[in-house]
């Protein structure tokens, strides 16, 4: 899984596999019980034309883990900085943007390029 994501960006190498793993919480302590609820990532080049949308997998739905599962097919793309977003949709409907998490910035999704091509 060759991939790092901070606060405002996510960076993978062209080509390869990812996952965005996220923990939600109420606060700092108290995990969200993620039932019903929806997690969502854009990509979209700089001019705005989408790359591709992901749907979050819940993988533990009491404790607020979800991951976002980038595969090549997702990341075979020109080496380049990219626009990204993630929202989670809550069971009532409410959506927030959890990623990136500075609210003036735009999240960048940097491909770096590949040396060894399968």
């Amino acid at each position: 899984m060759a991939g790092q994501m901070t606060r405002n960006k996510i960076v993978v190498r062209k080509g390869d596999s990812f996952d965005v793993v996220m923990q939600f919480r109420h606060g700092e302590l108290q995990p969200m019980d993620l039932s019903q609820c929806l997690l969502t990532m854009s990509v979209r080049r700089q001019n705005g034309e989408l790359l591709f949308t992901k749907i979050g997998e819940i993988i533990e739905v009491l404790s607020g883990k979800v991951r976002l599962k980038l595969l090549p097919k997702d990341t075979d793309i020109d080496p380049g900085v990219y626009k990204t977003d993630i929202q989670l949709t809550l069971k009532n409907g409410d959506v927030h943007t959890v990623f990136p998490q500075e609210i003036n910035q735009v999240g960048a999704f940097i491909v770096t390029e590949e040396v060894t091509e399968a």
